[in-house]
């Protein structure tokens, strides 16, 4: 058994692309939610707040290189991964399409 922290496996790979997979969720999710509530004519909170997560998306989107890089200079070194940053824009982007989800359904069933 190494005593290394480093595992030459994809891990980190892998784990870039969740990223990815999550930023262009929230980035295309977001825009099109935002598309949808402004054709429905619903009120700009609500397409403000699809916006936010398509912006969030877009920002994790350009992140995960400079994250990539980041994680494999800390697993080569042995040093603790800081991830706070990225995850908080993650969770403030998904609470913002949950919101605007929850209104949107809220404000257009009764149409």
């Amino acid at each position: 058994m190494s005593s290394e922290i480093w595992d030459p496996g994809l891990q980190s790979e892998r784990t870039r692309l969740a990223w990815v997979r999550t930023a262009v969720a929230l980035s295309t999710g977001g825009l099109g939610a935002a598309g949808l509530a402004v054709r429905a004519g619903l009120a700009a909170p609500i397409t403000a707040a699809f916006a936010l997560a398509a912006l969030c998306g877009g920002i994790l989107l350009v992140r995960t290189g400079v994250r990539f890089r980041r994680v494999q200079r800390a697993l080569h070194a042995g040093d603790p991964l800081d991830d706070r940053f990225d995850a908080q824009l993650a969770w403030v982007g998904t609470l913002c399409v949950v919101a605007g989800a929850v209104v949107f359904v809220a404000t257009s069933s009764g149409r």
